[in-house]
């Protein structure tokens, strides 16, 4: 059985595991290093990225995910999510996973646009487009050349960050600036836990 982690020190994990529910997934809720074990995927939801970081820290667990990212198991940051697995991040007094070769730029749309939704074209799930549902969300400011841009900002959807990415793969790594957990689409869970199955397989696990 596929066993997929979501961090649950802080912010929306909840959502996320009833969306890994409705997919006949049974997710583990992450807090300590004994409960990375035998995981084939993990989850990093949204939240508030100064905390998580700092809690991964009080939780020792901040070398012990960088193991499991290491080992190449399939990892999702959403929101904060991508924050905390960004290699560069402005103004973040605790350290990253360091796991996504982008850079990523904290509260950038400002407090006039703290939330909106935009319909995104993302050709990896298909032609329909995807309407997305952005909290606060990070900007990608910079991606390095081994990263997939999957989807992009349209352009004035806000001005300041129309054209960004902000969907973007790197091998097992996947980030999205946007909550797919609270929406009724589950086509960025399923793609998520395609690149699981295809990581096991490499493995030979059954």
């Amino acid at each position: 059985m596929t066993r997929i982690g979501v961090l649950a020190l802080q912010g929306d994990f909840l959502e996320h595991e009833a969306v890994l529910r409705r997919l006949n997934v049974e997710p583990v809720e992450v807090r300590q290093p004994s409960d990375l074990a035998d995981l084939d995927g993990l989850i990093v939801p949204g939240g508030e990225s100064t905390t998580f970081c700092r809690l991964m820290q009080e939780y020792s667990l901040h070398e012990p995910l960088r193991g499991l990212l290491k080992a190449g198991v399939p990892t999702w940051g959403t929101c904060a999510g991508m924050i905390v697995l960004a290699r560069r991040v402005s103004d973040l007094p605790f350290p990253t996973l360091e796991a996504l070769d982008i850079e990523v730029k904290r509260n950038a749309y400002g407090r006039q646009v703290d939330s909106f939704e935009a319909d995104l074209e993302v050709p990896a799930l298909g032609e329909l487009p995807y309407h997305a549902v952005f909290i606060r969300a990070p900007v990608v400011a910079e991606v390095g050349s081994g990263v997939e841009v999957l989807a992009v900002l349209p352009e004035g959807d806000p001005v300041i960050a129309g054209g960004s990415p902000v969907a973007v793969r790197q091998g097992n790594v996947l980030a999205t600036a946007f909550h797919p957990e609270l929406t009724e689409d589950t086509r960025f869970h399923r793609y998520f836990l395609g690149i699981v199955d295809a990581a096991r397989r490499r493995s030979g696990a059954k």
